[in-house]
């Protein structure tokens, strides 16, 4: 069902002026506090990668696998099937594999995926076609040839997996983990929060929390970059994020039976105190950051001027 999206200057239906009033809309299109400051988009980084595209085409590839392996011997029919399997699980492998790609660009310290998922996809893929070429040629030769190639053009196609870690040079290991736990943990306070809008059927909602996973991803990426801050927002990052989770599946659950203009209006301004909250909590990370590397850099030049 198609559903109304409007903005600041959308005419509001329930207005008989019909004139926008912009005190009393909430633009979904207003730039959050970190834009006002520093002019960035919130979505910077986080375009969509074209290679994910092409994986989901190879979910089709093995088609013709299939329709082979019915219509043939019953030789036919085993090479066929495992031909279609094999290039199942390499069109899934390869789709992780981006994923697990882009979640290791969109960190500052990140560490290599634990499995090649993109390096097997092109194992599986030149398999699946040598398995595939042995229908119709009896012979090995040209069913490795055709392996090799489609492995090699999956591979191309579709780059390697990140092979070494990202900005833990100097990042104390036990450090390092602790704050990777505690990132998962609010990933998920935030899908979950994404999730649970969906119920309300409002697209200027979803925005809302969108930016505002935006803005604590700020966070997120800050305490990635210096552990030493996780234990000053460690609170923001469980405590206040699994409370804004649980209100979000309440307010959906009651927003999508009752459209209750009060509740909503209670939770866009919750939603506001939570960016105002964490932007302002970012900064001041960002703020005893530079402090601590101001005082390493007062200490080291005394030095400097003792020996001189």
């Amino acid at each position: 069902m198609a559903q109304r999206y409007g903005g600041r200057y959308s005419p509001d239906p329930n207005d008989d002026k019909a004139k926008p009033d912009p005190s009393s809309r909430e633009d979904v299109f207003r730039s959050t506090p970190d834009q006002r400051k520093d002019g960035r988009n919130a979505f910077d980084g986080r375009r969509p990668k074209r290679a994910g595209g092409r994986a989901n085409l190879l979910f089709f590839a093995p088609i013709p696998f299939l329709l082979t392996a019915f219509t043939g011997e019953p030789r036919d029919l085993t090479l066929g099937l495992s031909a279609f399997a094999l290039m199942m699980l390499a069109a899934w492998l390869t789709r992780e594999g981006i994923r697990a790609e882009e979640a290791y660009d969109a960190r500052k310290v990140a560490r290599r995926p634990a499995i090649p998922r993109k390096l097997f996809a092109s194992v599986l893929t030149g398999a699946a076609l040598f398995v595939g070429g042995l229908i119709s040629q009896p012979d090995l030769i040209y069913p490795m040839i055709f392996g090799v190639i489609g492995a090699g053009l999956h591979l191309f196609s579709f780059g390697p997996d990140p092979l070494r870690d990202k900005g833990l040079e100097g990042v104390d290991q036990f450090q390092t983990d602790r704050v990777a736990r505690a990132v998962e943990e609010a990933e998920r306070h935030l899908a979950a929060m994404r999730d649970a809008i969906l119920r309300a059927g409002d697209r200027g909602l979803e925005a809302r929390v969108e930016r505002f996973a935006t803005i604590a991803r700020a966070m997120f990426r800050g305490v990635e970059g210096d552990p030493g801050d996780l234990t000053a927002a460690r609170k923001y990052l469980g405590i206040y994020l699994l409370g804004a989770r649980d209100a979000t599946m309440k307010f959906a659950d009651l927003y999508a039976q009752n459209r209750d203009a009060g509740a909503r209006s209670k939770y866009e301004a919750l939603l506001t105190d939570l960016e105002t909250n964490f932007a302002s909590r970012t900064q001041g990370l960002l703020m005893n950051n530079r402090s601590d590397l101001d005082v390493e850099i007062d200490v080291l030049r005394e030095l400097l001027e003792r020996e001189s």
